[in-house]
């Protein structure tokens, strides 16, 4: 009985890790987007495209730190803060990206063409395809 109350607030802690991170993460990408209007204008999706880039260079140095230089003292929980939660609600993009290139860094070339082509592609078909069934419920 010990064990699954543990393992019960540990999930609840890894939750609310993510929860914290997403929201930190959700107002940051505000707060680019309100930046990248007022200084760039409305004539592109320059927002969008720096949180994209930004994002994805954070989630390099977060996932490459973790992985070669955190000490002992770094866990699953500061991943799942600042990986899953603040990259995860600045972007999901940056996620993306880090598998993307996890595949292609094993050696899975094609594979790794797969997920992007696939990813992409079938990201834009659903959009339009949302876009189809509510403009056809108007």
């Amino acid at each position: 009985m010990r064990d699954d109350a543990a393992l019960y607030a540990s999930g609840m802690l890894s939750t609310a890790l993510v929860f914290l991170g997403a929201g930190i993460g959700g107002v940051l990408r505000h707060g680019v987007n309100i930046v990248s209007l007022k200084w760039l204008g409305m004539s592109f999706p320059y927002g969008t495209m720096a949180i994209n880039i930004i994002g994805s260079g954070v989630m390099g140095l977060v996932a490459g730190f973790l992985a070669f230089k955190a000490g002992e003292g770094w866990t699953q929980n500061a991943r799942l803060f600042l990986a899953t939660g603040i990259l995860g609600g600045f972007t999901t993009f940056s996620a993306f990206s880090l598998d993307a290139v996890l595949l292609w860094e094993r050696g899975e070339m094609m594979l790794a063409a797969f997920y992007v082509l696939c990813s992409v592609v079938l990201s834009l078909m659903a959009l339009v395809a949302g876009l189809a069934l509510v403009r056809g419920l108007s």
